[in-house]
């Protein structure tokens, strides 16, 4: 019994390992989540597919075989016991019980047998008369559903065990070992899958994923293996007419359901169907679940937004999962580049709260607030949440020649975050294990990136600063004083090359403030670089909007005003180019057009096992109750010649020592012998 119970403690550890844990992942993403050395001691410890591991189908196997016996050994003695009344017990052995009275009854030893057993009968007792010589020996007993619940829990655990060795992987790997089927790790379409990749529709247990897009149809089901996949084929095929989701005024989505079409293989019926999540479809024994969505194809166009400002824009239009080739350059000296489209999101609920705040402020701190905000129910936070949908947005990655990949993640619309103005957020990151990082680029008076982008092209340009610089200089000093504008003028030019990187402290990186940091460090005493600090800050605030304003004047377009909005549109603009050196490719590219399709992600399961496990777990619950709740007593009254009269002698036994057996012994006394003594 101790060794059942530590092999079913391994097993409670082991499933709660499986459920934290995801299972049959790919290697690298156990890599990338807790290192190589976790990874690899998962590996060898089967950790990441514990349900299919030997050990724990060894466990499960041994305690169905344990359990089984111990039924095997125990069922005739349990059957026996319920069948025995021990009306055979002596006189003398009565004297031995606990519960134990004595009495003369005026009746003689036949007639108050009769009495009693009638009695004993008529409040749900079993009851056997026996006469032995002149007297007579009552044998009741009641509860024993006790020893029922016994056999019910442990053949609970029987059955609990055989449907999860039915519906785990212990098929599939017998397949795998018996049949030479073998997971498949390579690409292309699935129709080109070799047969030693694939399970029969006839397959008895199996679990896997199946993506279905809009108007399309399929019969191909993958389950994931740790090194590869398995193709399941199916005895029908799914078709998908339209995939539905609804939302919350929130945004938050409140309903997924996919109504599809099961087009039946044998008899060639079709079967409409609608799949929502916990309401699954059934079909030949198959159960079809909504798992999840995904992109079914989805077409977009995409306008390159040069960061560098010496790129030209262009627009390239793709379709999601699909790939296009770009070059850099001309001739030998051409960067090739690999643009891939990897998802399209059409809704991006943030938490925006909390957006452009910053430190604390002690006259709002509310102690009690902030007590009540942390007991109570469950719901409560004490998170301020401002759900709201900030548009659709674009992922990518672009991948050079050698391989090697940098993921990106654009959101279509600019987006309101407190600084003033919005901004167009520009994501990237370089592995998957990796949060993005944001480049907030500032719209323009038109919501749009061209003011941004004409300001990073003019910084570029050598004339153009140098005319920022001389308007600058000209309306920024007395037009007594030449001499101050032309010194105000050198250093503002000097400030600005540093800034746009044509001029650069050796050693350090170009470009941004932080050359222009560089450069304090390197040539100002320490106790003066605050002052000079903010001097160079205000010389390029200043020179910057006479970039802007020079920049405008070549498009044609009218000069900024002078008021919050421009002086919030230039700071943040100042620090999206300040930031832009930093961004690690030329150019990001932003969403203008997109035609959705939509795929549904649908769970298919056969799972012979499902029944047996629902039984186990009934007869677990019964057996339980039956042995924790139901008491076994067994009574016993014998009844003895004593002149007209006879004597009696009772004794009750029960499996549990409580002190409901003393009330009930009481009742039982006063009910049988009480009156007559």
């Amino acid at each position: 019994m101790r060794f059942a119970i530590a092999l079913l403690t391994v097993i409670c550890i082991a499933s709660v390992i499986g459920t934290v844990l995801k299972q049959q992942e790919p290697v690298n993403n156990y890599v990338n989540q807790f290192g190589p050395f976790w990874a690899q001691l998962f590996f060898a410890i089967r950790l990441n597919t514990v349900y299919s591991a030997w050990w724990f189908l060894l466990i499960l196997a041994f305690l169905v075989v344990s359990t089984s016996l111990c039924i095997a050994r125990n069922t005739p003695k349990v059957i026996a016991d319920l069948k025995s009344y021990k009306e055979n017990i002596r006189e003398n052995s009565l004297q031995a019980f606990h519960h134990r009275a004595e009495a003369a009854l005026a009746e003689a030893p036949q007639a108050e047998a009769t009495r009693i057993g009638h009695a004993l009968a008529k409040n749900g007792w079993k009851v056997r008369l026996q006469q032995r010589g002149e007297g007579w020996m009552v044998a009741a007993k009641a509860g024993g559903v006790n020893k029922l619940g016994y056999l019910a829990a442990h053949s609970a655990i029987v059955l609990v065990c055989l449907g999860g060795l039915l519906d785990g992987d212990l098929i599939v790997r017998a397949q795998m070992l018996f049949n030479g089927k073998q997971p498949y790790s390579g690409g292309g379409m699935i129709s080109e899958v070799p047969t030693r990749h694939r399970l029969p529709s006839t397959n008895p247990t199996f679990r896997g994923n199946l993506l279905v897009s809009e108007g399309t149809q399929s019969s191909t089901a993958v389950l994931a293996q740790s090194d590869g996949i398995l193709l399941q084929e199916l005895p029908f095929a799914i078709e998908l007419k339209k995939f539905i989701v609804e939302h919350y005024s929130t945004g938050m989505p409140k309903l997924f359901a996919s109504d599809i079409v099961i087009h039946d293989r044998a008899t060639g019926e079709k079967i409409e169907a609608r799949v929502e999540v916990n309401h699954p479809v059934r079909h030949r024994g198959i159960e079809i679940y909504q798992s999840s969505f995904d992109d079914g194809g989805s077409s977009v166009t995409l306008k390159s937004v040069p960061l560098d400002g010496s790129s030209r824009s262009f627009e390239v239009q793709g379709t999601i999962g699909g790939s296009t080739d770009l070059a850099r350059g001309q001739g030998s000296d051409a960067q090739k580049m690999t643009l891939e489209y990897t998802g399209l999101r059409v809704m991006n609920v943030e938490n925006l709260a909390n957006a452009g705040e910053s430190g604390a402020d002690v006259r709002k701190v509310d102690l009690r607030a902030a007590l009540e905000g942390r007991l109570g129910a469950a719901n409560k936070t004490v998170t301020k949440k401002a759900l709201r949908n900030v548009g659709p947005s674009i992922s990518y990655k672009l991948r050079d020649a050698a391989g090697q990949a940098r993921e990106f993640h654009n959101y279509m619309l600019p987006v309101e975050l407190g600084e003033g103005v919005p901004v167009f957020l520009l994501g990237m990151r370089e592995t998957p294990a990796e949060s993005f990082r944001y480049l907030r680029v500032p719209a323009d008076e038109n919501g749009a990136l061209d003011g941004f982008l004409r300001l990073r092209a003019a910084l570029g340009d050598p004339a153009m600063r140098e005319a920022a610089v001389r308007n600058y200089a000209r309306g920024a000093t007395d037009p007594a004083r030449p001499e101050l504008a032309q010194q105000l003028a050198a250093s503002s030019m000097r400030a600005l090359a540093l800034f746009a990187g044509a001029d650069s402290v050796p050693g350090k990186a170009p470009g941004g403030l932080q050359a222009v940091s560089d450069f304090i460090d390197g040539n100002v005493p320490e106790a003066e670089r605050p002052r000079a600090g903010e001097v160079l800050v205000r010389i390029l605030n200043g020179a910057f909007f006479e970039l802007a304003q020079l920049s405008r004047e070549k498009a044609g377009l009218p000069p900024l005003a002078r008021d919050e909005r421009t002086q919030a549109f230039m700071t943040q603009a100042v620090l999206a180019l300040s930031d832009a050196f930093n961004y690690p490719a030329p150019m990001a590219f932003e969403l203008k057009e997109f035609k959705q399709v939509q795929a549904s992600v649908f769970q298919v399961t056969r799972s012979p096992g499902r029944a047996i496990v629902y039984l186990g777990c009934a007869l677990l619950i019964l057996g339980v109750f039956a042995m924790l709740y139901v008491r076994e007593r067994r009574l016993w009254v014998w009844l003895s010649p004593a002149g007209a009269g006879s004597r009696a002698r009772m004794a009750l036994s029960s499996n549990r020592k409580l002190l409901d057996v003393d009330r009930e012994f009481d009742r039982l006394r006063n009910r049988l012998l009480g009156d007559r003594t």
